[in-house]
Protein backbone atom coordinates (compact mmCIF):
# COMPACT_ATOMS: atom_id res chain seq x y z
CA UNK A 1 0.00 0.00 0.00
CA UNK A 2 2.13 3.54 -1.26
CA UNK A 3 -0.98 5.71 -1.06
CA UNK A 4 -4.15 6.84 0.76
CA UNK A 5 -6.94 6.84 -0.69
CA UNK A 6 -8.94 9.89 -0.33
CA UNK A 7 -12.08 10.18 -2.99
CA UNK A 8 -13.02 10.17 -7.00
CA UNK A 9 -12.65 13.51 -8.52
CA UNK A 10 -14.85 15.49 -10.36
CA UNK A 11 -12.80 14.37 -13.75
CA UNK A 12 -13.64 10.72 -12.94
CA UNK A 13 -10.15 9.91 -11.13
CA UNK A 14 -8.76 8.98 -7.67
CA UNK A 15 -7.46 11.17 -5.63
CA UNK A 16 -5.02 10.04 -3.41
CA UNK A 17 -2.05 10.99 -0.71
CA UNK A 18 1.07 9.37 -1.38
CA UNK A 19 2.68 7.99 2.02
CA UNK A 20 5.71 8.86 0.84
CA UNK A 21 4.84 12.53 0.92
CA UNK A 22 2.42 12.16 3.98
CA UNK A 23 5.43 13.75 6.06
CA UNK A 24 5.03 16.94 4.27
CA UNK A 25 2.25 17.78 6.26
CA UNK A 26 -1.44 18.63 5.65
CA UNK A 27 -4.26 21.14 6.25
CA UNK A 28 -8.28 19.75 6.44
CA UNK A 29 -10.28 22.76 6.56
CA UNK A 30 -13.62 23.55 6.63
CA UNK A 31 -16.75 25.04 8.09
CA UNK A 32 -18.69 23.85 11.03
CA UNK A 33 -20.68 20.58 10.02
CA UNK A 34 -18.95 20.12 6.13
CA UNK A 35 -17.24 17.08 7.23
CA UNK A 36 -14.17 17.85 8.53
CA UNK A 37 -14.60 15.18 11.15
CA UNK A 38 -15.54 11.88 8.95
CA UNK A 39 -12.41 13.37 6.61
CA UNK A 40 -10.42 13.17 9.23
CA UNK A 41 -11.52 9.65 10.08
CA UNK A 42 -10.93 8.10 6.45
CA UNK A 43 -7.88 9.27 6.48
CA UNK A 44 -6.67 7.97 9.60
CA UNK A 45 -7.61 4.77 9.28
CA UNK A 46 -6.03 4.27 6.15
CA UNK A 47 -2.89 5.69 7.86
CA UNK A 48 -3.63 2.59 10.27
CA UNK A 49 -3.90 0.05 7.85
CA UNK A 50 -0.38 1.12 6.36
CA UNK A 51 1.00 0.43 9.56
CA UNK A 52 1.56 3.96 10.31
CA UNK A 53 0.88 4.92 13.87
CA UNK A 54 -1.62 8.03 14.00
CA UNK A 55 -1.96 10.77 17.08
CA UNK A 56 -5.30 12.99 17.07
CA UNK A 57 -7.62 14.92 19.46
CA UNK A 58 -11.31 13.95 19.86
CA UNK A 59 -12.58 17.35 20.34
CA UNK A 60 -16.18 16.47 20.24
CA UNK A 61 -16.16 13.40 21.98
CA UNK A 62 -16.94 11.48 18.64
CA UNK A 63 -13.58 9.90 16.73
CA UNK A 64 -13.39 7.37 19.82
CA UNK A 65 -15.37 5.46 17.09
CA UNK A 66 -12.78 4.78 15.40
CA UNK A 67 -12.15 2.07 17.82
CA UNK A 68 -14.74 -0.41 16.32
CA UNK A 69 -16.02 -1.34 13.18
CA UNK A 70 -18.89 0.19 11.70
CA UNK A 71 -22.55 -1.63 11.01
CA UNK A 72 -25.61 -1.68 8.80
CA UNK A 73 -27.66 -0.78 11.90
CA UNK A 74 -25.94 2.76 13.00
CA UNK A 75 -27.62 5.80 12.22
CA UNK A 76 -26.37 7.30 8.03
CA UNK A 77 -24.88 3.38 7.56
CA UNK A 78 -27.17 3.85 4.26
CA UNK A 79 -25.32 6.95 3.11
CA UNK A 80 -21.92 6.01 3.82
CA UNK A 81 -22.54 2.37 1.77
CA UNK A 82 -24.50 4.81 -0.55
CA UNK A 83 -21.08 6.78 -1.15
CA UNK A 84 -18.67 4.18 -1.62
CA UNK A 85 -21.03 2.68 -4.22
CA UNK A 86 -21.10 6.18 -5.83
CA UNK A 87 -17.29 6.38 -5.93
CA UNK A 88 -16.49 2.89 -7.00
CA UNK A 89 -15.34 1.98 -3.72
CA UNK A 90 -16.33 -2.41 -4.68
CA UNK A 91 -14.00 -3.75 -1.46
CA UNK A 92 -15.81 -1.46 1.03
CA UNK A 93 -16.64 -3.25 4.45
CA UNK A 94 -16.95 -2.53 7.58
CA UNK A 95 -13.34 -2.87 10.28
CA UNK A 96 -12.64 -1.65 13.33
CA UNK A 97 -9.08 -0.13 14.41
CA UNK A 98 -5.99 -0.87 17.20
CA UNK A 99 -6.73 2.14 19.45
CA UNK A 100 -5.06 3.51 22.48
CA UNK A 101 -7.00 5.84 24.58
CA UNK A 102 -5.32 8.81 26.75
CA UNK A 103 -6.18 11.70 28.74
CA UNK A 104 -4.80 14.25 30.17
CA UNK A 105 -7.18 14.28 33.39
CA UNK A 106 -7.02 10.14 33.56
CA UNK A 107 -11.06 10.00 33.30
CA UNK A 108 -11.53 7.77 29.57
CA UNK A 109 -7.71 6.71 28.77
CA UNK A 110 -4.48 6.24 30.04
CA UNK A 111 -3.07 9.82 31.88
CA UNK A 112 -0.75 11.59 30.22
CA UNK A 113 1.98 13.32 32.05
CA UNK A 114 5.11 15.09 31.91
CA UNK A 115 7.34 17.22 34.21
CA UNK A 116 7.57 20.65 34.96
CA UNK A 117 11.70 20.49 33.70
CA UNK A 118 10.71 18.91 30.40
CA UNK A 119 7.98 21.36 29.96
CA UNK A 120 10.70 24.00 30.25
CA UNK A 121 10.14 28.16 31.39
CA UNK A 122 8.95 29.35 27.62
CA UNK A 123 5.96 27.06 27.52
CA UNK A 124 5.28 27.34 30.93
CA UNK A 125 5.68 31.19 30.61
CA UNK A 126 2.97 30.86 27.70
CA UNK A 127 0.64 28.43 30.02
CA UNK A 128 -0.15 31.01 32.40
CA UNK A 129 0.10 34.35 30.26
CA UNK A 130 3.48 35.91 31.93
CA UNK A 131 4.91 38.91 30.81
CA UNK A 132 8.38 39.45 30.00
CA UNK A 133 9.19 40.47 33.77
CA UNK A 134 7.68 37.13 35.40
CA UNK A 135 9.03 35.18 32.29
CA UNK A 136 12.71 36.61 33.44
CA UNK A 137 11.88 35.18 37.23
CA UNK A 138 10.59 32.02 36.13
CA UNK A 139 13.91 31.49 34.11
CA UNK A 140 15.94 32.25 37.42
CA UNK A 141 14.06 30.31 39.16
CA UNK A 142 14.59 26.96 36.59
CA UNK A 143 18.00 28.07 36.37
CA UNK A 144 18.82 28.18 40.36
CA UNK A 145 17.20 24.70 39.94
CA UNK A 146 19.46 23.38 37.35
CA UNK A 147 22.54 24.61 39.25
CA UNK A 148 21.28 22.81 42.37
CA UNK A 149 20.49 19.69 41.30
CA UNK A 150 16.75 19.76 42.14
CA UNK A 151 14.71 17.81 40.33
CA UNK A 152 10.96 20.05 38.80
CA UNK A 153 8.70 17.42 37.88
CA UNK A 154 5.35 18.99 39.43
CA UNK A 155 3.26 21.75 40.72
CA UNK A 156 4.39 21.43 43.97
CA UNK A 157 7.96 21.78 43.45
CA UNK A 158 7.74 24.78 41.10
CA UNK A 159 5.55 26.39 44.32
CA UNK A 160 8.08 25.46 46.56
CA UNK A 161 10.85 26.87 44.58
CA UNK A 162 9.21 29.72 43.70
CA UNK A 163 8.28 30.59 47.68
CA UNK A 164 12.09 30.05 48.17
CA UNK A 165 12.94 32.71 45.86
CA UNK A 166 10.95 34.83 47.79
CA UNK A 167 12.09 33.91 50.79
CA UNK A 168 15.75 34.86 49.53
CA UNK A 169 15.07 37.37 46.56
CA UNK A 170 17.86 39.32 47.42
CA UNK A 171 20.70 36.86 47.49
CA UNK A 172 19.26 35.16 44.10
CA UNK A 173 19.24 38.56 42.87
CA UNK A 174 22.85 39.63 43.31
CA UNK A 175 23.54 36.56 41.26
CA UNK A 176 20.53 36.19 38.33
CA UNK A 177 19.03 39.51 38.37
CA UNK A 178 16.19 41.24 39.85
CA UNK A 179 13.55 38.83 41.24
CA UNK A 180 10.79 41.07 42.87
CA UNK A 181 8.40 39.48 45.59
CA UNK A 182 5.67 40.65 43.04
CA UNK A 183 6.43 38.65 40.59
CA UNK A 184 6.97 35.78 42.20
CA UNK A 185 3.55 36.62 44.00
CA UNK A 186 2.04 36.59 40.43
CA UNK A 187 3.01 33.47 39.11
CA UNK A 188 2.12 31.61 42.03
CA UNK A 189 -1.16 33.03 41.49
CA UNK A 190 -1.07 31.55 38.10
CA UNK A 191 0.01 28.33 39.13
CA UNK A 192 -3.05 28.02 41.55
CA UNK A 193 -5.58 29.18 38.07
CA UNK A 194 -3.65 26.31 36.65
CA UNK A 195 -4.46 23.85 39.42
CA UNK A 196 -7.92 24.63 39.68
CA UNK A 197 -7.84 23.53 35.95
CA UNK A 198 -6.68 20.31 36.30
CA UNK A 199 -3.37 20.93 34.97
CA UNK A 200 -1.85 19.25 38.62
CA UNK A 201 -2.73 16.42 36.75
CA UNK A 202 -0.51 16.55 33.56
CA UNK A 203 2.60 17.55 35.70
CA UNK A 204 4.03 14.45 37.34
CA UNK A 205 5.50 11.14 36.78
CA UNK A 206 5.56 8.40 35.30
CA UNK A 207 6.38 11.27 32.89
CA UNK A 208 4.90 9.77 29.08
CA UNK A 209 7.31 7.71 26.83
CA UNK A 210 7.31 9.16 22.91
CA UNK A 211 7.81 5.80 21.77
CA UNK A 212 4.74 4.41 23.44
CA UNK A 213 2.91 6.77 20.49
CA UNK A 214 4.76 4.95 17.59
CA UNK A 215 3.34 1.18 18.18
CA UNK A 216 1.99 -1.30 15.85
CA UNK A 217 -0.27 -4.46 16.87
CA UNK A 218 0.35 -7.81 15.88
CA UNK A 219 -0.93 -7.64 12.52
CA UNK A 220 1.23 -4.61 11.51
CA UNK A 221 -0.95 -1.81 11.94
CA UNK A 222 -0.67 1.30 13.64
CA UNK A 223 -1.83 2.08 16.75
CA UNK A 224 -4.76 5.39 16.51
CA UNK A 225 -3.36 7.41 19.84
CA UNK A 226 -6.90 9.28 20.68
CA UNK A 227 -6.77 12.11 23.34
CA UNK A 228 -9.93 12.75 24.62
CA UNK A 229 -9.72 16.14 24.32
CA UNK A 230 -13.36 17.53 24.68
CA UNK A 231 -12.75 18.49 28.49
CA UNK A 232 -9.56 19.74 28.08
CA UNK A 233 -11.05 22.54 25.17
CA UNK A 234 -12.38 23.80 28.19
CA UNK A 235 -8.78 25.08 29.14
CA UNK A 236 -7.62 25.75 25.25
CA UNK A 237 -4.30 27.55 26.42
CA UNK A 238 -3.81 23.87 28.60
CA UNK A 239 -4.89 21.56 25.29
CA UNK A 240 -2.46 24.19 22.75
CA UNK A 241 0.44 23.86 25.40
CA UNK A 242 0.15 20.08 25.56
CA UNK A 243 0.27 19.35 21.98
CA UNK A 244 3.13 21.95 21.09
CA UNK A 245 5.27 20.36 23.95
CA UNK A 246 4.34 16.81 22.06
CA UNK A 247 5.36 18.13 18.66
CA UNK A 248 8.47 19.31 20.93
CA UNK A 249 9.25 15.92 22.21
CA UNK A 250 8.69 14.22 19.20
CA UNK A 251 11.21 16.36 17.07
CA UNK A 252 13.58 15.73 20.37
CA UNK A 253 13.19 12.07 20.75
CA UNK A 254 12.91 11.14 16.75
CA UNK A 255 16.13 10.32 14.83
CA UNK A 256 16.74 11.91 11.33
CA UNK A 257 15.36 9.72 8.58
CA UNK A 258 15.06 12.02 5.72
CA UNK A 259 12.27 10.96 3.17
CA UNK A 260 10.80 7.68 4.53
CA UNK A 261 8.44 5.43 2.75
CA UNK A 262 5.92 6.32 5.04
CA UNK A 263 5.74 8.63 8.03
CA UNK A 264 7.09 7.24 11.59
CA UNK A 265 3.95 8.68 12.70
CA UNK A 266 0.56 10.78 11.76
CA UNK A 267 -0.63 13.87 14.02
CA UNK A 268 -3.29 15.76 13.62
CA UNK A 269 -4.35 18.98 15.53
CA UNK A 270 -7.60 19.81 15.66
CA UNK A 271 -8.83 23.27 16.89
CA UNK A 272 -5.36 24.52 15.53
CA UNK A 273 -6.27 27.74 16.01
CA UNK A 274 -6.20 27.56 19.22
CA UNK A 275 -2.31 27.41 18.85
CA UNK A 276 -2.24 30.21 17.68
CA UNK A 277 -4.44 32.81 19.22
CA UNK A 278 -2.75 35.39 21.30
CA UNK A 279 0.45 33.52 21.03
CA UNK A 280 3.55 35.97 20.89
CA UNK A 281 5.90 36.18 17.70
CA UNK A 282 8.24 33.94 19.08
CA UNK A 283 6.22 31.37 20.23
CA UNK A 284 4.34 31.01 16.56
CA UNK A 285 8.15 31.09 15.36
CA UNK A 286 8.77 28.50 17.14
CA UNK A 287 5.63 26.16 16.23
CA UNK A 288 6.63 26.85 12.12
CA UNK A 289 10.45 26.21 13.10
CA UNK A 290 9.08 22.65 14.32
CA UNK A 291 6.65 22.23 11.82
CA UNK A 292 9.66 22.54 9.12
CA UNK A 293 12.02 20.29 10.82
CA UNK A 294 10.32 17.66 12.14
CA UNK A 295 9.47 16.59 8.92
CA UNK A 296 12.86 14.67 8.20
CA UNK A 297 12.42 13.06 11.52
CA UNK A 298 8.96 11.02 10.07
CA UNK A 299 6.18 12.84 11.18
CA UNK A 300 3.77 14.67 9.23
CA UNK A 301 1.48 17.24 11.63
CA UNK A 302 -1.80 17.68 9.37
CA UNK A 303 -3.25 20.98 11.08
CA UNK A 304 -7.27 20.57 11.15
CA UNK A 305 -9.44 23.97 11.32
CA UNK A 306 -12.45 26.06 10.57
CA UNK A 307 -11.14 29.11 9.03
CA UNK A 308 -7.73 28.17 6.39
CA UNK A 309 -6.26 32.28 7.71
CA UNK A 310 -6.36 31.05 11.20
CA UNK A 311 -2.85 29.65 10.26
CA UNK A 312 -0.07 31.74 9.97
CA UNK A 313 1.30 31.96 6.57
CA UNK A 314 4.87 30.53 7.74
CA UNK A 315 3.29 27.81 9.11
CA UNK A 316 0.66 27.29 6.17
CA UNK A 317 3.41 27.66 3.84
CA UNK A 318 5.02 23.72 5.22
CA UNK A 319 1.41 22.31 4.23
CA UNK A 320 1.49 20.72 1.23
CA UNK A 321 -1.34 18.09 1.08
CA UNK A 322 -4.90 19.87 1.24
CA UNK A 323 -8.35 19.06 2.02
CA UNK A 324 -10.54 22.14 1.79
CA UNK A 325 -14.46 21.15 2.77
CA UNK A 326 -16.93 24.22 2.22
CA UNK A 327 -17.18 27.87 3.35
CA UNK A 328 -19.33 29.96 3.72
CA UNK A 329 -19.65 34.12 2.44
CA UNK A 330 -21.64 35.50 5.11
CA UNK A 331 -18.87 38.31 6.45
CA UNK A 332 -15.97 40.05 5.15
CA UNK A 333 -13.58 37.71 6.94
CA UNK A 334 -15.39 34.85 5.68
CA UNK A 335 -14.64 35.72 1.79
CA UNK A 336 -10.84 36.99 2.73
CA UNK A 337 -10.55 33.31 3.82
CA UNK A 338 -12.05 32.12 0.70
CA UNK A 339 -9.72 33.82 -1.63
CA UNK A 340 -7.09 32.79 0.62
CA UNK A 341 -8.28 29.56 0.08
CA UNK A 342 -8.50 29.43 -3.51
CA UNK A 343 -5.01 30.95 -3.85
CA UNK A 344 -3.09 28.20 -2.11
CA UNK A 345 -4.44 25.58 -4.98
CA UNK A 346 -2.78 24.76 -8.47
CA UNK A 347 -4.43 26.27 -10.89
CA UNK A 348 -7.47 24.00 -12.55
CA UNK A 349 -8.39 25.82 -15.80
CA UNK A 350 -12.03 23.65 -15.86
CA UNK A 351 -12.59 24.55 -12.42
CA UNK A 352 -13.95 28.11 -10.36
CA UNK A 353 -12.04 27.78 -7.06
CA UNK A 354 -13.67 30.34 -5.20
CA UNK A 355 -17.20 29.65 -6.38
CA UNK A 356 -16.83 26.25 -5.79
CA UNK A 357 -15.59 26.17 -2.18
CA UNK A 358 -18.92 27.99 -1.25
CA UNK A 359 -20.97 25.12 -3.28
CA UNK A 360 -19.57 22.10 -1.82
CA UNK A 361 -22.02 20.03 -0.07
CA UNK A 362 -21.20 17.71 2.98
CA UNK A 363 -18.73 15.25 2.34
CA UNK A 364 -17.52 16.99 -0.76
CA UNK A 365 -13.99 19.18 -0.79
CA UNK A 366 -11.36 20.43 -2.59
CA UNK A 367 -8.31 18.47 -2.76
CA UNK A 368 -4.95 18.52 -3.87
CA UNK A 369 -1.67 16.61 -2.51
CA UNK A 370 2.16 16.61 -3.80
CA UNK A 371 3.16 13.81 -6.48
CA UNK A 372 5.77 11.94 -7.03
CA UNK A 373 7.80 14.76 -7.14
CA UNK A 374 6.86 16.70 -4.65
CA UNK A 375 4.94 19.20 -7.00
CA UNK A 376 1.38 20.10 -5.55
CA UNK A 377 -1.36 18.77 -7.65
CA UNK A 378 -3.80 20.51 -9.44
CA UNK A 379 -6.88 21.11 -7.36
CA UNK A 380 -10.23 18.74 -7.81
CA UNK A 381 -13.57 18.75 -6.40
CA UNK A 382 -13.76 15.60 -4.95
CA UNK A 383 -16.60 13.20 -3.66
CA UNK A 384 -14.65 12.38 -0.07
CA UNK A 385 -14.44 8.23 0.72
CA UNK A 386 -16.58 6.59 3.53
CA UNK A 387 -14.66 5.46 6.78
CA UNK A 388 -14.99 2.02 7.67
CA UNK A 389 -15.21 2.16 11.51
CA UNK A 390 -18.23 3.59 13.55
CA UNK A 391 -19.39 7.11 13.40
CA UNK A 392 -19.86 8.18 17.02
CA UNK A 393 -18.69 7.30 20.10
CA UNK A 394 -17.77 4.45 22.25
CA UNK A 395 -19.81 2.90 25.12
CA UNK A 396 -18.16 3.17 28.52
CA UNK A 397 -18.24 -0.64 28.53
CA UNK A 398 -16.44 -0.62 25.07
CA UNK A 399 -14.12 2.08 26.26
CA UNK A 400 -13.09 -0.30 28.85
CA UNK A 401 -12.56 -3.28 27.32
CA UNK A 402 -10.08 -1.62 24.70
CA UNK A 403 -8.23 0.07 27.77
CA UNK A 404 -7.75 -3.56 29.24
CA UNK A 405 -6.17 -4.87 26.03
CA UNK A 406 -4.09 -1.50 25.39
CA UNK A 407 -0.27 -1.68 25.22
CA UNK A 408 0.30 0.66 27.93
CA UNK A 409 -2.22 -0.94 30.19
CA UNK A 410 -0.75 -0.36 34.11
CA UNK A 411 2.25 1.94 32.56
CA UNK A 412 1.02 5.09 33.65
CA UNK A 413 -1.94 4.57 35.71
CA UNK A 414 -0.56 4.89 39.59
CA UNK A 415 1.18 8.27 39.95
CA UNK A 416 4.47 8.36 41.41
CA UNK A 417 6.05 11.17 43.58
CA UNK A 418 9.48 10.92 44.25
CA UNK A 419 12.07 13.01 46.28
CA UNK A 420 12.41 16.55 43.85
CA UNK A 421 12.93 19.84 44.67
CA UNK A 422 9.60 20.41 47.24
CA UNK A 423 10.85 17.08 49.41
CA UNK A 424 14.63 18.76 49.15
CA UNK A 425 13.86 22.02 50.06
CA UNK A 426 10.94 21.14 53.02
CA UNK A 427 14.27 18.91 54.19
CA UNK A 428 16.69 21.80 54.40
CA UNK A 429 14.02 23.92 56.21
CA UNK A 430 13.41 20.95 58.55
CA UNK A 431 17.37 21.20 59.20
CA UNK A 432 17.80 24.69 59.68
CA UNK A 433 15.38 24.59 61.96
CA UNK A 434 16.11 21.75 64.14
CA UNK A 435 20.26 22.91 63.89
CA UNK A 436 19.22 25.99 64.97
CA UNK A 437 17.41 24.81 68.36
CA UNK A 438 21.09 22.20 68.60
CA UNK A 439 22.78 25.90 68.48
CA UNK A 440 21.53 26.61 70.85
CA UNK A 441 21.56 23.90 73.06
CA UNK A 442 25.03 22.47 72.69
CA UNK A 443 26.93 25.68 71.06
CA UNK A 444 28.14 25.83 66.93
CA UNK A 445 31.15 24.07 67.44
CA UNK A 446 29.59 20.93 68.82
CA UNK A 447 27.27 20.67 66.06
CA UNK A 448 29.90 21.14 63.48
CA UNK A 449 31.14 17.88 64.22
CA UNK A 450 27.97 15.76 63.36
CA UNK A 451 27.28 14.41 60.01
CA UNK A 452 24.35 16.12 58.09
CA UNK A 453 21.34 14.92 58.82
CA UNK A 454 20.05 14.64 54.97
CA UNK A 455 23.08 14.03 52.49
CA UNK A 456 23.13 15.57 48.91
CA UNK A 457 21.21 14.22 46.08
CA UNK A 458 24.91 13.58 44.71
CA UNK A 459 26.15 11.52 48.01
CA UNK A 460 26.07 8.10 47.72
CA UNK A 461 25.98 7.24 44.03
CA UNK A 462 30.02 6.22 44.30
CA UNK A 463 32.97 7.21 42.47
CA UNK A 464 31.61 6.53 38.73
CA UNK A 465 29.65 9.14 38.78
CA UNK A 466 32.00 12.07 40.12
CA UNK A 467 34.64 10.74 37.97
CA UNK A 468 32.22 11.17 34.87
CA UNK A 469 31.24 14.41 35.87
CA UNK A 470 34.43 15.78 36.65
CA UNK A 471 35.72 14.17 33.22
CA UNK A 472 32.85 16.86 31.40
CA UNK A 473 33.43 19.59 33.62
CA UNK A 474 37.43 19.09 33.10
CA UNK A 475 36.52 19.17 29.28
CA UNK A 476 34.49 22.61 29.66
CA UNK A 477 36.78 24.66 31.55
CA UNK A 478 39.33 23.69 28.82
CA UNK A 479 37.11 24.78 25.74
CA UNK A 480 36.37 27.85 27.19
CA UNK A 481 40.09 28.29 28.42
CA UNK A 482 41.03 27.44 24.79
CA UNK A 483 38.77 29.83 23.58
CA UNK A 484 39.72 32.54 26.04
CA UNK A 485 44.09 31.92 25.04
CA UNK A 486 42.61 32.01 21.34
CA UNK A 487 41.12 35.79 21.93
CA UNK A 488 37.84 34.79 21.45
CA UNK A 489 35.03 36.07 23.82
CA UNK A 490 32.93 33.64 26.00
CA UNK A 491 30.13 34.57 28.55
CA UNK A 492 29.78 31.07 29.49
CA UNK A 493 29.89 29.62 32.98
CA UNK A 494 32.32 27.07 33.45
CA UNK A 495 30.68 25.45 36.16
CA UNK A 496 27.17 25.72 34.37
CA UNK A 497 28.90 24.52 30.91
CA UNK A 498 30.52 21.41 32.76
CA UNK A 499 26.96 20.32 34.23
CA UNK A 500 24.87 20.67 30.74
CA UNK A 501 28.15 18.62 29.03
CA UNK A 502 28.19 16.32 31.99
CA UNK A 503 24.02 16.38 31.91
CA UNK A 504 23.47 12.93 30.03
CA UNK A 505 26.30 10.72 31.04
CA UNK A 506 25.45 11.76 34.80
CA UNK A 507 21.93 11.50 34.39
CA UNK A 508 22.11 8.12 32.57
CA UNK A 509 24.74 6.69 35.26
CA UNK A 510 22.32 7.85 38.02
CA UNK A 511 19.30 6.29 36.06
CA UNK A 512 21.03 3.07 36.09
CA UNK A 513 21.85 3.45 39.72
CA UNK A 514 18.63 3.99 40.87
CA UNK A 515 16.65 1.94 38.44
CA UNK A 516 14.95 4.72 36.49
CA UNK A 517 16.06 4.51 32.50
CA UNK A 518 15.83 7.25 30.01
CA UNK A 519 17.32 9.55 32.81
CA UNK A 520 20.25 11.09 30.36
CA UNK A 521 17.69 12.57 28.14
CA UNK A 522 15.64 13.93 31.05
CA UNK A 523 18.68 14.92 32.66
CA UNK A 524 19.51 17.17 29.36
CA UNK A 525 16.50 18.39 29.39
CA UNK A 526 16.84 19.87 33.00
CA UNK A 527 20.06 21.78 31.95
CA UNK A 528 19.13 23.17 28.65
CA UNK A 529 15.80 24.95 30.15
CA UNK A 530 13.58 25.83 28.07
CA UNK A 531 12.10 24.14 24.44
CA UNK A 532 15.68 22.07 23.94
Amino acid sequence: MREIFLGLGGNGEKQTLLLERANRHGLIAGATGTGKTVTLQTIAEQFSAAGVPVFLADVKGDLSGISMAGSPTFKNADKLEGRAKEIGLTDYAYSDNPAVFWDIYGEQGHPVRTTISEMGPLLLARLMDLNDTQEGVLNIVFRFADEQGLLLLDLEDLQSMLAYAAQNASELSAKYGNITKASVGAIQRQLLSLDSQGAAQFFGEPALEIQDFIQCDEQGRGYINVLAAHKLMRSPKLYATFLLWLLSELFEALPEVGDPEKPKLVFFFDEAHLLFDDAPKALQDKVEQVVRLIRSKGVGVYFCSQNPIDIPEDVAGQLGNRVQHALRAFTPRDKKAIKAAADTFRINPSLDVEQAITELKVGEALVSTLDEDGAPGVVERTLIAPPRSRLGPVTAKERAIIQSISPCEGKYDTRVDRESAEEVLAAKAADAAATAEEVAEKGEEEVRKRERKHPSLWDGLGGKVAKAAAGAAAASAGSILAQTLQGKKSRANPSASAASAAAGTIGNTIGRAIGVPGLGRFARNLIGGLMR
